[in-house]
């Protein structure tokens, strides 16, 4: 089977159940960028795979099973209003997002001021991945009277986990956390 298939030469693309869109609409806009957290995710989860410290193998799980809810948040998110969702995200999902940070922040040291983006690889990663997320997000408000409130509410909380697994691993890493300054 050839990956090309020629049909979004002239800027158009197929939702799920074939309806064809500008590759440009909010749709498209969503469940793309939620292909690229994804992405951002698994070059996080590359440099982890170099890394050792306690938990790795558990963080790498949850990472796995993150990359797939949010391959089935973008198929949710490329099926037109009124046809049927074939997987469903559920409040579980969710509150499996604040459990797993509740239990990772449990482990950091407060915040006393604002930190930057940065540290390892991994958390510099896994920083981005949570910047795109909240793009994810922003794209979605857009539909959000035609998706599930749990997409909002899931992309809304990876995102703060993103920031709280970044903080995690560059502590395990024992890697510094870049902080503000407070003038330049």
């Amino acid at each position: 089977m050839k990956i090309y298939t020629k049909t979004g030469d002239k800027g158009k693309t197929s939702l799920v159940y074939g309806q064809r869109v500008e590759k440009n609409h909010v749709r498209v806009e969503a469940y793309g960028t939620c292909d690229e957290a994804n992405s951002m995710i698994g070059l996080a989860i590359s440099f982890l795979l170099k890394e050792e410290f306690p938990k790795k193998e558990v963080l790498l799980n949850s990472f796995n099973n993150i990359q797939t809810i949010l391959f089935h948040v973008g198929a949710e998110l490329a099926t037109p209003t009124g046809k049927e969702v074939k997987w469903k995200l559920t409040e579980e999902h969710i509150k499996s997002l604040e459990d797993e940070m509740d239990e990772l922040d449990a482990t950091l040291p407060p915040l006393k001021t604002f930190i930057l983006p940065g540290g390892s690889s991994a958390g510099a990663a896994l920083h981005s991945a949570r910047t795109i997320v909240r793009r994810a997000e922003r794209s979605t408000v857009s539909l959000s009277e035609e998706v599930s409130p749990n997409v909002l509410s899931y992309l809304n909380r990876l995102s703060d986990y993103l920031f709280i697994t970044a903080r995690y691993v560059n502590h395990q890493l024992k890697k510094e956390e870049p902080v503000l300054k407070p003038e330049v």
